[in-house]
């Protein structure tokens, strides 16, 4: 980063307006509070969008919609490439903004929170071009007809992100719907609404027609309840917890609206026999501990074969000093702190109910949390059945948890046996076994060995409570697609 950092410590967006049929509209709802939660301090006040604005924001995006729709492929793709433009030269900001609201340490929060959404924006730009209609060929019963298969896109796509990763919830969402030929209307948590109200700003620097993207905050269930029931609404896209999901599909089902949910896990990382736990360890804890363990696919869930354990445990101690917790603009940084006091008492009631259900903390860091933020140091638990609500439950938090195994049977037994679905990883010397015990487990994701960054071309989504659907990929455009027949005679 070339910007001076005492300007970015204290950086935030200035724009408290809504993002209506192109317009920077101010909110006439409730007002709400954002707050830095590394230091607790109110960094800006917002007005929230008015049930009458959310009708607003829907009429533009159903009025921009077939023009969008019928525009070229190219225009298409040309707009999303001149938004991830602008997104490139705003990185310093918004990686900035996404410290100072969300508490991600700084070197994660470029990598992970700013320049992967713009490699999958770029990625988008490209997939708009596709011609996906598929050529069925002649049929001849009772007569000669041809048919071919188009896809059109859905309509209007309600876009509702999770606090936690605010750039590139939206984008898997939104890029994919711009990609489809659909409109949206952008909703971002209410505990992280500035940096998704400045990208209403970028939205227009970029060129999006007026009321493709419109960009709405809410003070709570209210407004998304509204939208999510909305006549002009066809998709609902959300990323959250499987209970406020559960409502958002019954609130969808009201209007036969089809949805794309993104709820969470209990992850698995299971580490088989041979595995090398000394390299290991660092590597292990530092992926599920990252952006403070508010991650859905955390691998809190540690499986490890009984043979195992003891040199794991050994190597993790070590490990373990790696994580650092504390202000995240420290580059030495690797733990932020928790959204709010709220959440972090919640992690706290986990660790304490952790150890009032007899389990032992075998990992934890002794140095103090800062006095002021919203931290938890990260701990890891043994001696805990897998049935207990910290092993079965997620955290959303940096709490782990060591279940021994026995046998590969058991270990994909106890994988399974969660009611979420959505990543696993598996450790082993042998990667092709690795590779076919994929098979076995329920998950939408599974990495062998560790894995790979998110890839804008693959699937991502679950099994179970994990959700409904896919987002990323040909896959995530398709939630926005609907197939069409068309048949004719010669």
């Amino acid at each position: 980063m070339t910007a001076t950092q005492p300007d970015l410590r204290t950086w935030v967006p200035t724009t408290r307006e809504l993002l209506v049929d192109g317009r920077l509209v101010p909110g006439e709802g409730p007002v709400i509070e954002a707050v830095n939660p590394a230091t607790e301090e109110v960094t800006a006040t917002v007005p929230t969008a008015s049930t009458a604005q959310v009708d607003a924001a829907v009429d533009a995006a159903r009025r921009a919609f077939p023009a969008w729709a019928q525009a070229g492929p190219q225009e298409r793709s040309a707009a999303i490439s001149r938004l991830a433009d602008v997104f490139e030269a705003n990185v310093e900001k918004l990686t900035a903004s996404i410290v100072n609201e969300v508490g991600t340490p700084v070197a994660f929060a470029e990598v992970m929170q700013v320049r992967l959404g713009i490699t999958h924006l770029r990625w988008m730009a490209e997939a708009a071009l596709v011609d996906r209609t598929e050529q069925l060929g002649p049929w001849h019963d009772p007569v000669l007809s041809y048919s071919e298969v188009a896809y059109r896109p859905a309509g209007v796509v309600a876009c509702i992100t999770g606090y936690n990763y605010p750039i590139n919830l939206a984008v898997f969402k939104f890029g994919a719907a711009l990609a489809a030929g659909c409109t949206t209307v952008l909703l971002p948590s209410p505990r992280t609404p500035l940096t998704t109200l400045w990208m209403g700003e970028l939205f227009q620097e970029a060129g999006i027609p007026a009321g493709v993207i419109n960009v709405l905050v809410g003070d709570g269930p209210s407004v998304g309840q509204h939208l999510t029931t909305h006549p002009g609404v066809d998709r609902v896209s959300f990323t959250g917890s499987d209970a406020v999901g559960a409502r958002i599909m019954e609130q969808a089902a009201r209007g036969l609206k089809g949805v794309t949910l993104e709820l969470g896990g209990k992850s698995p990382n299971i580490l088989l026999p041979g595995t090398d736990v000394a390299t290991l360890a660092r590597d292990i804890h530092l992926r599920w501990a990252r952006n403070g363990g508010q991650g859905c696919a955390a691998l809190a869930r540690m499986l490890v074969h009984e043979s195992l354990v003891d040199d794991f445990l050994t190597a993790s101690r070590e490990a373990f000093t790696a994580l650092k917790v504390g202000d995240p603009w420290d580059r030495e940084v690797n733990v932020g702190p928790m959204i709010r006091e709220d959440h972090r008492q919640r992690v706290q009631s986990f660790i304490d109910g952790g150890l009032a259900d007899g389990g032992e903390i075998v990992l934890s860091l002794d140095t103090p949390v800062p006095d002021r933020g919203y931290f938890v140091n990260p701990v890891v638990f043994a001696g805990l059945p897998h049935d207990n609500r910290l092993v079965q439950t997620e955290v959303f938090g940096p709490v782990g948890v060591v279940v021994p195994f026995a046998t590969e049977e058991e270990a994909v037994a106890l994988a399974n046996d969660t009611a979420y679905g959505l990543a696993a990883n598996v450790y082993t010397p042998d990667v092709e076994h690795g590779r076919a015990l994929a098979a076995r487990l329920r998950s939408g994701t599974v990495w062998v060995n560790g894995g790979g960054n998110m890839r804008p071309d693959a699937p991502f989504g679950g099994f179970g409570l994990s959700g409904v659907g896919r987002e990323i990929g040909e896959w995530g455009i398709r939630e926005y697609l609907e197939p069409q027949h068309v048949q004719w005679r010669p």
